[in-house]
């Protein structure tokens, strides 16, 4: 991936990237449009106010949550939107989490009738954490008895990038164009014409690295530098676990094998384990 000058584009997933062209008032028509493709709810968001992403428990001594970018539309409904590049195991649960400060800071002093505004969470994920080939995971609360929507007050959409692997002949639809920019842009040389409308205009416009002052440069450079860090870690987390996946495979293997009465020599043979490790780990002899 080109990085810092060598690039067209800034890339969207970095966290500079990321709040650049989605988190600021300039580009906040960039947000509303990719929010309307994905949450894909009644009623389209026409207008955003962005808040501050810092919030407060309820006491000096709670936990706090920073968002990465948290708004209000023209109905007061809540949203907040996060990119997570590094695998979290618990991202669920920090969703719930999240989630649960906009619905608490809309209780009101007095005689207040709890009509709350609905809430959404927006993930966008570098990593997989759910089963299937859904590129795009959507989540409410739902009445056991017979499925149906339980509330419309809290709602958790997850972008999952690595299981979009549409090719730019293969777009559809306007959420596809956006997935495939996130995902593509910062190898991209220009906007590809598979890719048109104001909108788009506007994100490779406000994408282009030649725009940047000199601070922000600084800045991106940065987190060019801690996106390509976590990747790193990513990439090598995953390999270690199929490592250990297939060695542990292997032993499986071998422990049938011995327990059939084949010799250590053709176990080892077989697994690609060494003779000291098949004696130590299964008890081979």
């Amino acid at each position: 991936m080109k990085t810092g000058t060598q690039a067209t584009y800034i890339n969207p997933l970095t966290d500079f990237g990321f709040k650049k062209l989605f988190g600021t008032e300039h580009n906040k028509e960039l947000l509303i449009d990719f929010l309307n493709e994905i949450i894909k709810e009644e009623g389209r968001i026409t207008d955003i106010n962005y808040l501050p992403t810092e919030q407060l428990g309820a006491e000096e001594e709670d936990r706090r949550a920073v968002f990465d970018i948290y708004c209000t539309n023209e109905r007061g409904e809540h949203f907040i939107v996060e990119m997570q590049n590094a695998r979290e195991p618990y991202f669920v649960e920090r969703s719930l989490f999240y989630a649960a400060f906009p619905l608490r800071k809309q209780a009101e002093r007095g005689n207040w009738k709890f009509d709350l505004k609905a809430v959404y969470f927006v993930g966008i994920l570098n990593f997989d954490c759910f089963d299937g080939d859904d590129y795009i995971e959507r989540a409410h609360l739902v009445r056991d008895k017979n499925g149906e929507r339980f509330t419309d007050k809290l709602n958790f959409v997850y972008v999952i990038l690595p299981k979009f692997k549409k090719t730019i002949e293969q777009l559809e639809t306007n959420a596809d164009r956006w997935l495939y920019c996130l995902k593509n842009m910062a190898t991209l040389a220009s906007r590809p014409v598979e890719v048109q409308g104001r909108v788009f205009e506007m994100l490779f416009r406000a994408a282009k690295i030649n725009r940047l002052t000199q601070e922000d440069m600084e800045t991106y450079n940065k987190s060019i530098l801690d996106y390509a860090d976590v990747r790193r870690c990513t990439d090598y987390a995953r390999h270690e676990g199929l490592q250990e996946g297939l060695q542990q495979g292997m032993f499986a293997v071998a422990k049938r094998l011995n327990e059939s009465g084949a010799a250590v020599e053709f176990i080892a043979t077989v697994t690609g384990l060494t003779a000291e490790q098949i004696r130590s780990g299964i008890g081979a002899r």
